[in-house]
């Protein structure tokens, strides 16, 4: 690899998680996170907790790296809704679109992803608006591994 491709994917790498984050603001979505905390964590692989309060993994998910991963993908989180799961086998990876649909209506976004009417989410929470459900998402980059 010559100098400069190696400077041109440190850049991508660099600016990989800005990246992720187009439409939200990040300060806003760290104030509505305190709605998640109920039942999601944010803490990083070391166990160090970013938000959130208890153990991760408990009611819900660690939302640390949900950036780009697959859903229904947590090894250690025993819990998920067989829907979720199966979307995630389908295809479905945590991106801003997808993201801002499903915290809005859980079980109609995997209804409408799976084509399956019986499909439902675990997730009983709906985020108010969109607007905060791209805030929550900018956040989630901001708070994400690099």
């Amino acid at each position: 690899m010559t100098s400069k491709s190696f400077l041109a994917a440190a850049a991508v790498l660099v600016s990989a998680p800005a990246a992720w984050a187009q439409d939200g603001d990040a300060a806003a979505g760290e104030a509505a996170f305190r709605q998640c905390i109920a039942c999601h964590v944010i803490a990083d692989d070391s166990g160090e907790l970013i938000a959130g309060r208890g153990r991760p993994n408990q009611a819900a998910p660690n939302l640390y790296g949900v950036v780009g991963r697959q859903a229904g993908s947590v090894e250690d989180f025993p819990r998920y809704g067989d829907s979720l799961v199966a979307a995630g086998e389908a295809g479905l990876m945590w991106d801003e679109e997808h993201f801002v649909q499903y915290v809005q209506d859980p079980t109609g976004f995997l209804r409408e992803y799976l084509d399956d009417s019986s499909a439902r989410g675990a997730m009983a929470f709906r985020v108010r608006s969109e607007e905060e459900a791209h805030d929550l998402w900018a956040y989630l980059v901001s708070v994400s591994p690099e």
